[in-house]
């Protein structure tokens, strides 16, 4: 199942570029890493174009039935962030089949991505992984627009900064900083955006209640991931996720090295895929979400076109076919078909 397959563009000709799809590869590793742990594993890893979405709770929901219920389950992450809702759904899910949930971080585990290990009992931590912040900003349609036309997120803790400055050097003939961040973020964004915010609390509250009894513990750790840290993106590396609150420990060598292994494989099977037809035309295949287990892998290819339209200065997306695959090793055989999640 190594390689990629060709596709042949209909119209002009030329053939679509396919990431390969290495499943020996993965299954190999997964197979060597689930043998050095007390518990099923299951991998969870987004390309910078991926992200933790709604689907993705489906596919957990397919390895979780195939492992079933076990005293301890490991979880590989590797993601830049995504939905937080979504997040609440998996942990949710992964919980309901373990009495014990483990995070393996290796890398960037951000955003989204940190509120799924805010569900785990223990994290586990390489020397290159951290967590970040969990604060959220939104995307609205009445968001203000770049220079490429593309809506802007929001963050309340921005907007605040904003307005703190604004008071702390205003003169005697500063007026109402509300009229002023009018002119550029609409109302209905600036309620959203702080509604946004409660909601991430009340998500790292949810999340952390699955393991965690005491309300005091719960508290402190919601509030110092939603509001300590001057930077969305700011690295949480273990040192710090300790002083937090949270029960993250070293990851073994061995297991570091293997997670490495992995995510190189993930790294090639996710990489550009993209087939130019012009300067206004192009094709994308990438490979974005994997979920894997023994035996089992799914994976969300994007395949559509992309065409620029100049007068609104805005790329549109045509004949799009993505969707997520599905590869099963079934008595010794590869079999693969598509997953339709809907």
């Amino acid at each position: 199942m190594n390689g990629s397959d060709s596709q042949q563009n209909s119209v002009d000709g030329p053939v679509l570029k396919q990431p390969p799809v290495l499943f020996d590869q993965t299954q190999e590793l997964i197979k060597e890493i689930d043998g050095m742990l007390d518990g099923d594993l299951i991998t969870y890893w987004n390309n910078p174009d991926g992200s933790v979405c709604g689907n993705d709770v489906m596919g957990f929901y397919q390895m979780l039935e195939r492992t079933g219920k076990r005293n301890r389950l490991y979880i590989f992450l590797k993601s830049n962030g995504g939905n937080g809702q979504a997040s609440l759904r998996i942990v949710s899910l992964l919980r309901m089949y373990c009495e014990e949930l483990v995070a393996l971080i290796p890398l960037e585990c951000a955003s989204a991505a940190t509120m799924i290990a805010l569900g785990a009992d223990r994290i586990i931590m390489g020397p290159m992984a951290y967590l970040t912040a969990v604060d959220t900003s939104i995307t609205h349609k009445l968001s203000p627009l770049d220079r490429d036309n593309n809506r802007v997120a929001v963050s309340l803790d921005a907007m605040n900064r904003v307005i703190k400055l604004w008071r702390d050097e205003k003169d005697s003939q500063s007026g109402n900083p509300y009229q002023s961040l009018y002119q550029y973020i609409h109302p209905l964004v600036i309620g959203d955006a702080d509604r946004s915010n409660s909601l991430s609390v009340k998500l790292s509250r949810d999340i952390l209640s699955f393991h965690i009894e005491d309300e005091g513990t719960i508290e402190r750790i919601s509030h110092a991931l939603n509001s300590w840290y001057p930077s969305h993106d700011y690295p949480i590396i273990a040192r710090e996720a300790r002083a937090v609150g949270l029960n993250a420990v070293d990851m073994d060598s061995r297991i570091h090295d293997l997670l490495l292994d992995l995510n190189e494989v993930y790294s090639e099977m996710g990489q550009n895929a993209i087939t130019d037809f012009d300067a206004n035309r192009y094709h994308n295949n990438e490979i974005v979400n994997i979920i894997e287990t023994r035996d089992l892998q799914l994976y969300y290819q994007v395949d559509k076109d992309w065409h620029y339209i100049t007068e609104e200065r805005r790329w549109q997306g045509l004949n799009d076919h993505s969707g997520w695959r599905r590869l099963e090793l079934d008595k010794g055989e590869i079999r693969k078909s598509m997953f339709h999640i809907s």
